[in-house]
């Protein structure tokens, strides 16, 4: 073979592996983040429950006053089988970061509730989502039309701050939810 046909194959290969490279993912999504379910492992861990001996308003009732007692704000209806409460963090000056808790109560039903017909203990299912807000400046401009020039657009020294979400994730730390649940704990001990 030639060199200068070996130098065409060559570069008719880097071509094609750059045309398949680039049909291989969207435009701008990693492969880590496309495929983030990988990681979903669906194992009987009790990260995001835990089994209380109460029945399920009570145990709900004390993941309300839980909430309460740390300055969440509840944010949905009264319900005996369910808690939504969100708290507002700022930990910088231009960042601002929300927890949003969701809570449901289940009766757990055993062998022996079953055929007593009493379960007294409750699946309190837990999770929390961290949002986190950046904030986003955009400079005013305004325009002013001369007949004789046309148009022309001056910048103003004003601008228009909102706050953009930048991230969303359900908070994976066991010790978290931990605490949490001794905080539940202990308001279900309370007379």
């Amino acid at each position: 073979m030639r060199p200068l046909d070996r130098c065409a194959s060559i570069a008719t290969l880097v071509v094609a592996a750059a045309m398949l490279a680039g049909c291989a993912g969207a435009p701008g999504v990693s492969p880590k983040t496309s495929r983030v379910y990988l990681n979903e492992a669906f194992a009987s861990t009790e990260t995001f429950s835990r089994v209380f001996t109460s029945d399920v308003t009570s145990t709900c009732e004390a993941a309300r006053r839980a909430l309460l007692s740390q300055g969440y704000v509840i944010t949905s209806a009264a319900r005996a089988d369910a808690v939504n409460g969100r708290k507002s963090f700022q930990p910088e000056a231009e960042v601002h970061v929300q927890i949003e808790f969701h809570i449901v109560c289940v009766p757990e039903v055993t062998p022996s509730a079953a055929t007593v017909g009493d379960p007294r203990s409750t699946i309190a299912f837990v999770n929390a989502v961290q949002d986190r807000y950046s904030l986003k400046k955009n400079p005013n401009s305004a325009s002013l039309g001369v007949s004789a020039i046309g148009s022309l657009s001056l910048p103003v020294s004003s601008s228009d701050d909102s706050l953009v979400k930048v991230a969303s994730e359900t908070i994976p730390a066991g010790a978290f939810y931990d605490r949490f649940f001794g905080l539940i704990e202990r308001y279900l001990d309370a007379p």
